[in-house]
């Protein structure tokens, strides 16, 4: 707590400093969105290279005066969350004043952007994000107010922890930890009593791109556990993007990689390769749009893939079909068979990237 008052009255101290000198008050920040400041580790995921180039918010330009206004606005809530070890959702802060903020994105760029200056992570900061993602199967801990959570004996998914930080006391017999793209998938997986029938395992779904929780969430599984992780997503180039998140973490959170990239978590499926293997009709397939064609080819030149020879295969099959598959195009070969068969082949035979 007393690292991240300091480093608010650091930046306030600036502030005063500059208009006791009669200069317009200038924030510097990390420019966290250029790829030229991303550095890929094999180890850690995308990082932030040390000397990074800077942007500045600064408050004597009308493109950057409001954003200026807005960011001191949130420090001043921060640092009073923080003296009074209270805490607030990204959307408490939002409908604290509507109006001013204008938009939830907003919120949520301007506590990414404050994160990156203080060079401090976000739960430090006493702001927790909603979770969107579910747990189930073998795991049970206990949250910060000494709530004992049961994932096993649940019929239904437990939402994931706010404050994944806060947890302890986690215990599984799990082998593995299955994290699925979709929330219809995990539901179905669930509903057939998956994480059972195979061997006990754990999967989470953070329901399209993962949210911060999930993605701590699936860290701390690792790094409390050491078991193997896969991943269950569509063989489309979204699929392949949130894959890469929660494997090497994304560009606008790369100052926080340490704490969030799992680089040892295997591509299980759905892989564009298995659609040929299986032999699935091409009917059920869906063609690409420009958008798919563009992002499959930004994520083709991405550091990471040159480290993956059989993935960029994977990649390459994908752009020569110009097609993809759901998950749920399994469906086409038995209603049970993601299930019954696909799942149970594929963890036994080894068949992920």
């Amino acid at each position: 707590s007393s690292k991240v008052l300091e480093a608010i009255e650091n930046v306030i101290q600036g502030v005063l400093q500059s208009l006791a000198q009669n200069k317009a008050p200038v924030l510097t920040l990390a420019n966290r969105t250029d790829w030229r400041n991303i550095e890929f580790k094999d180890s850690v995921g995308l990082q932030m290279i040390p000397g990074c180039t800077a942007k500045q918010i600064r408050s004597d330009c009308p493109q950057s005066a409001k954003r200026f206004a807005l960011m001191l606005k949130i420090l001043s809530m921060i640092y009073k969350m923080v003296q009074s070890n209270t805490y607030a959702t990204k959307r408490d802060i939002y409908y604290s004043d509507t109006l001013l903020f204008g938009s939830q994105s907003v919120v949520d760029q301007i506590i990414n952007d404050i994160s990156c200056m203080l060079k401090i992570p976000r739960r430090s900061l006493h702001v927790l994000s909603t979770t969107k993602g579910f747990v189930a199967g073998n795991l049970s801990y206990t949250e910060e107010d000494g709530t004992k959570v049961n994932c096993t004996c649940s019929a239904t998914a437990v939402t994931v922890p706010s404050n994944v930080q806060g947890i302890k006391n986690l215990t599984s017999r799990a082998k593995f930890i299955l994290i699925v793209e979709k929330d219809a998938t995990f539901q179905r997986l669930l509903d057939d009593d998956f994480f059972n029938k195979v061997s006990p395992c754990i999967m989470i779904t953070g329901r399209g791109i993962p949210d911060l929780n999930t993605r701590l969430l699936v860290r701390k599984l690792w790094d409390s556990f050491q078991i193997p992780i896969f991943t269950l997503m569509d063989a489309d180039p979204h699929g392949v993007e949130i894959l890469c998140v929660y494997k090497y973490g994304s560009v606008s959170m790369s100052f926080e990689a340490h704490h969030l990239t799992v680089p040892s978590i295997k591509w299980l499926g759905l892989l564009p390769s298995d659609l040929e293997r299986l032999n699935i009709c091409k009917d059920a397939l869906i063609p690409f749009t420009k958008q798919d064609e563009n992002k499959l080819a930004s994520i083709q030149k991405r550091p990471y893939i040159a480290c993956h020879p059989l993935w960029k295969k994977e990649l390459e099959i994908m752009a020569a079909s110009k097609l993809k598959g759901e998950i749920q195009v399994l469906t086409s070969l038995s209603s049970d068979y993601l299930s019954r068969v696909y799942l149970p082949n594929k963890l036994q035979f080894g068949g992920w990237l």
